[in-house]
């Protein structure tokens, strides 16, 4: 059986290099979080909770995780 040069798809180095840079992201984000949390352990539970779920729900806005998934799938970043 051979394969079809037409169907042949050659497989790129972004998704490897952007799988990386997100790992590398994530453990930055959470030594980043991870050093506040000393300030925000000492604030009242009530407040503790919003402020790990907007931790957690900001990197993906802030940091250019959206753009980084565009980029590896098209090679462009918009």
């Amino acid at each position: 059986m051979s394969i079809d040069p037409r169907h042949y798809h050659q497989p790129s180095w972004r998704k490897p290099a952007g799988m990386l840079t997100i790992v590398v992201l994530i453990l930055l984000w959470a030594v980043m979080v991870g050093s506040l949390s000393p300030f925000i352990g000492a604030l009242p539970m009530w407040i503790q909770v919003p402020v790990y779920v907007v931790l957690g729900i900001v990197w993906i806005w802030v940091l250019p995780l959206k753009r980084l998934l565009a980029w590896m799938e098209t090679g462009r970043w918009r």
